[in-house]
Formats: C-alpha cells, structure tokens, sequence
C-alpha cells in the first residue's frame, strides 16, 4: 500500500475516533485504534509508532493539508477536538479551492463521450453540486478549443471500446477525395487527436501499410468476430516520431528542414518550436532567425509553413523550396484574377 494512502488511513482514524467525545484517547489508544485500521485494509500486521502518530497529529493541526484540526491535550494525558462537531472529512472549501475543482470538471467534462469516465460522473456531479453550494456562478478560467458540431465524435467510445478490445472494425467510410463509399475491414491500433480533429489508426490487413481515418468521414460502424485481431505492438510515439500532424508517408525518410524566420515570428518560433527536432542555427542581426527541422515532408507541415506567409521561406530542400514557390504563385494569380474582376 502505498505511504500516502497509509497516512490517509490513520488521519481518517485518529478523526473517528476524536468524534467519539464519549470515549477518553490516549496516545496508545489512538496507536491501537491506528493499527487495527491499517490491519484490517491490509490483510497483515502493521505496527504504528508513537513517533508515527504523534506526527500525524501535527500534520493534521497544521494548515499544510488544509485540516486546521483543533486537536488539544487534556489532564495531560487524553486528546480530543476543541470544537466537539469538527471532523476533516466535513472543511469547508476555500476560494482556491473552488477554482482548482472548477477547472478540473471543466476539463474532465471534455472527455464526456469517453465510457471509461462513467465511473467519475457522478463524481463529477457531486463536485459541481458542492462547488455551486459553496460559490455560486463561478466561471472556467481555462478554455479549451472544441468544436462540438464536428462530425464523428459520437464514434470515439465506440472505437475506443473496439480497441480495448480488440475486435475488428467493419468500416463505411467516404474519404474526401473518393466520390463513392467504401466499406472495408480495420484493425484499430489507437485513437488520435490533432488541430481539433479525430483520428482511427489502425491496419486495413496484415502487412498493409498504418493508414488513419478521420472520424468526420466514417459513415457507419459495424464489426466483424470471425476475423482475428492483428495482435501489434503499436509505437505511437516512434510512428509519428518524425511528422507534424497524422499523415506519414511510408517509404520517404526524415530529412533536414532548413528555414528563415523573420524578426516578427522569431520569438513566437522559438518559444513554441514548429516540432520537437527543431534547432536554432542562427541569429541575424535584423532579428530574423535560420532554424533546422528534421522531419518527414507531408501535408499538414506544408499547411503549417504556408501559415507564416511572407513570414517564412524554405531555404532547403530544393524540392520543397520549388513546390511551396508553386503554390504561393498560383495563390498569388488568383488575386490578380480577383482584381480584374471589380
């Protein structure tokens, strides 16, 4: 058992037992009563010592766990409360206390879809009820962005159960590139989030490449037991070890990413690195910076990059230098239509 877990224990036990103003507690009574506690949950003797219990008894008249318990010694030999109706399992929330809960039940509450969170909602409840008794309209102070109007995330729990479980999926899914439908068997691996969207990573088959299915383009879910489950061990963290976002091409090797920073985007850079492999090679005089990613090319570092705008230029490779050239071009030439036309 864990240590903190025991110190809970014997502070719940000295508290019962000092409720108890029917009943006079010695130091030995309190390590008797301590150690039948700590006996009963753990199935094994568990000597306490006095030096144990005594600390227990500060710890509980100090403010460091927040208890504040008015423990006093009388005849100088028994303990007691001062204050007969005091127990710590009843303190009164502080105003930090309210913002810390607050903010914990926003954020859990994200995850509402989830089943493995069914156990904590009425936990949840409780928590909300007892903030509002204690402080009324209290408000989030961290926001979190969520688009509940995205399409799929009705899927995520049963997926996520699909993949506890190890069942395989029979998917109808309409990419946004296909004009027709298209139903196959996946072998679900992980669930994944990025720029507010959900992902299904999984295997087609055996020895088909990791693809992901973005869960706004599955139409229905159904499941196959006559098929056995690929039993993989999934790297997530080494898959997409080398990539921004989910989509990795199989075969292209990471490569060094050479870029220039302009002065205004430079801290913002630096401070919030565009991914984990990026370096800072130097600093211009004008404030501009030269940095180094080493990554796989993809779609979504493409969109990243094109973000900056002039802010950005792609100094190596040369192949991507030319293809990002093209697309600002071709952008460029349909504002030149776009005036034409006032």
């Amino acid at each position: 058992m864990a240590q903190n877990k025991n110190a809970l224990i014997r502070y719940k036990t000295i508290d019962k037992c000092l409720q108890n103003k029917y009943r006079q507690w010695t130091l030995d009574d309190l390590i008797e009563a301590v150690s039948d506690a700590l006996f009963e949950y753990e199935g094994k003797e568990n000597s306490v010592s006095k030096r144990t219990v005594q600390l227990d008894i500060q710890m509980m008249r100090s403010e460091k766990l927040g208890y504040n318990a008015p423990i006093e010694v009388y005849d100088k030999k028994y303990y007691r409360y001062e204050d007969e109706d005091f127990t710590i399992t009843d303190i009164p929330l502080t105003e930090t206390d309210i913002n810390v809960l607050t903010e914990t039940v926003y954020m859990l509450k994200q995850f509402k879809d989830f089943s493995l969170f069914n156990d904590v909602s009425d936990i949840l409840q409780r928590l909300e009820d007892k903030i509002y008794a204690e402080k009324s309209h209290t408000q989030p102070v961290i926001h979190l962005d969520k688009n509940d109007n995205l399409k799929g995330l009705h899927f995520l729990d049963q997926l996520y159960q699909a993949i506890i479980k190890k069942v395989v999926l029979k998917i109808t899914y309409k990419s946004f590139t296909s004009r027709d439908e298209n139903t196959f068997l996946f072998h679900a691996f992980i669930l994944k989030e990025f720029n507010n969207r959900w992902f299904l990573v999984g295997r087609k088959r055996t020895n088909a490449p990791i693809s992901n299915l973005a869960l706004d383009r599955i139409i229905k879910i159904d499941y196959d037991f006559q098929t056995p489950y690929l039993e993989e061990e999934f790297d997530a963290e080494k898959f997409y070890k080398n990539i921004v976002g989910v989509t990795v091409n199989t075969g292209l090797q990471p490569k060094k990413i050479e870029l220039w920073i302009d002065r205004t985007n430079a801290p913002y850079v630096i401070t919030k690195p565009l991914h984990n492999s990026q370096r800072l090679i130097k600093t211009n005089e004008d404030g501009s910076i030269i940095i180094h990613l080493f990554l796989v090319e993809n779609y979504e570092l493409e969109r990243l990059l094109l973000g900056f705008g002039n802010g950005i230029e792609i100094i190596k490779p040369e192949g991507m230098r030319k293809r990002m050239k093209g697309i600002l071009e071709k952008s460029l030439e349909k504002y030149k239509l776009g005036e034409g036309n006032n």
